[in-house]
């Protein structure tokens, strides 16, 4: 159901859809008396086509409610999509520290809140937090929680040793841990807690309830943050090994001061700072990460591969120590020249001439004999990449400024393609 009051116009919709012609743009004025449909039912959760949701597809996590709606987002931003995924994935469960930055002014822009929750009070525990100690912050939160928990598993052996709702609390330390199992072992303990007798254990229990289910934490943030000024966090973090989800959101730029140049920023594009072209290579964050060996990375572009992103995000939530995943999010600082109602297409065509590619490492498959580095995107068409580079002016304008330059670094680009590409095939095949 569509809301014509918050429709951008951006038309991201139209080149995503996979039913050609199934939307078409219309005046606002005609779509006005659409807004009481949306209003009425499309926010009513007993609508929710439950028998449909699953998290098997991203068509059929669609129909699952978001925790994240009506950002304060460019129109086209790339951002939103992935969020609003994680959200319906996990938000009934969710806490979030944000770094500054877009993905942060969107979420925070009081008093219009993107985020919300549901009819039973569940939803993300979101917060923002500063450039250079986000990791540490969501770190914060996973310390947190899990301080109270085990503090709550030692009350739950006093109350079972007492003979108190015994299958109750043995089901829960069973399946608390389970994502598909953790919110209903938790409902059944609390409903025979509830109907016990009342000892101070129990209250205990019951006064901290919230902190029973199994909680997925993530820091948010771009590409600002993880590749410069929160590098030195995200580094002490994910070598703790313990279970903290990173999601960047990487724009290449600083997008929400002004379009700087971050060590995302690759080869030949131009950006504040480095307005005669970026002169070295965009760091391989993912690479470094990949060095401790326990930590689950990926990299996904939902408009490449949605089945990929999918099962990204799932993976990395459920493995039971540090992930992170990074986006690719085509952006206004980016100057598009197709304009931003092509963002979903930009990044395939990123993944198809290698501009950007697709990943998955994973630390598990170590135990079971197998290689961890799954190479998820198709050898390029690298000879697609200077037109994908024309097609954005952050690299055309360089041919215009700077000419003297401009093709020796837009050669210089094109290799590290090649090189970066050549890099995943060899671990891929190890």
């Amino acid at each position: 159901q569509v809301s014509p009051y918050d429709c951008l116009g951006c038309g991201v919709c139209l080149t995503a859809c996979p039913a050609e012609g199934a939307l078409t743009m219309t005046s606002f004025e005609d779509m006005k008396p659409e807004q009481t449909l949306f209003d009425e039912v499309a926010m009513n959760e007993s609508y929710l086509k439950k028998d449909v949701i699953n998290d098997k597809s991203v068509k059929n996590v669609q129909f699952a409610k978001p925790y994240f709606q009506f950002s304060a987002a460019c129109a086209g931003c790339a951002e939103t999509t992935y969020i609003k995924l994680l959200s319906q994935l996990f938000g009934d469960r969710m806490y979030i520290g944000n770094a500054a930055g877009c993905s942060s002014a969107i979420s925070g822009g009081a008093p219009i809140l993107p985020y919300c929750k549901d009819c039973q009070g569940h939803g993300p525990a979101w917060e923002h937090s500063l450039f250079e100690d986000n990791a540490e912050f969501a770190y914060g939160f996973f310390h947190a929680q899990d301080s109270i928990r085990k503090e709550l598993l030692i009350r739950l052996e006093a109350i079972k040793a007492a003979g108190i709702a015994v299958e109750a609390v043995e089901a829960y330390e069973n399946g608390w841990k389970k994502t598909e199992t953790s919110r209903i072992v938790t409902d059944a303990l609390i409903a025979a807690l509830e109907q016990a007798e009342q000892t101070e254990d129990v209250k205990y229990v019951l006064e901290n309830k919230e902190y029973l289910a199994k909680k997925s934490v993530w820091a948010v943030g771009g590409d600002g943050w993880a590749y410069d000024i929160g590098y030195g966090g995200i580094d002490h973090v994910m070598a703790q090994n313990r279970d903290v989800n990173l999601m960047v959101l990487d724009t290449e730029v600083y997008s929400n001061t002004g379009g700087q140049s971050s060590k995302s920023t690759p080869t030949s594009a131009t950006a504040k700072f480095a307005a005669s072209g970026k002169r070295v290579a965009k760091k391989d964050l993912g690479a470094m990460l990949m060095q401790y060996g326990y930590v689950y990375v990926a990299q996904v572009a939902m408009g490449a591969d949605q089945a990929q992103t999918l099962k990204a995000l799932r993976e990395a939530e459920s493995y039971d120590g540090p992930s992170i995943v990074i986006c690719y999010c085509p952006c206004l600082e980016q100057h598009i020249k197709a304009g931003m109602g092509t963002s979903q297409d930009e990044m395939k065509k990123a993944v198809e001439c290698g501009y950007w590619h697709l990943y998955r490492y994973d630390p598990r498959r170590i135990a079971e004999g197998k290689n961890p580095f799954q190479l998820d995107s198709k050898e390029p068409d690298t000879s697609k990449v200077m037109d994908f580079l024309m097609g954005e002016n952050r690299f055309a304008s360089l041919k215009n400024n700077f000419p003297d330059k401009a093709d020796a670094l837009y050669a210089k680009e094109v290799e590290d393609v090649k090189a970066r590409y050549a890099k995943y095939k060899k671990l891929a095949e190890g």
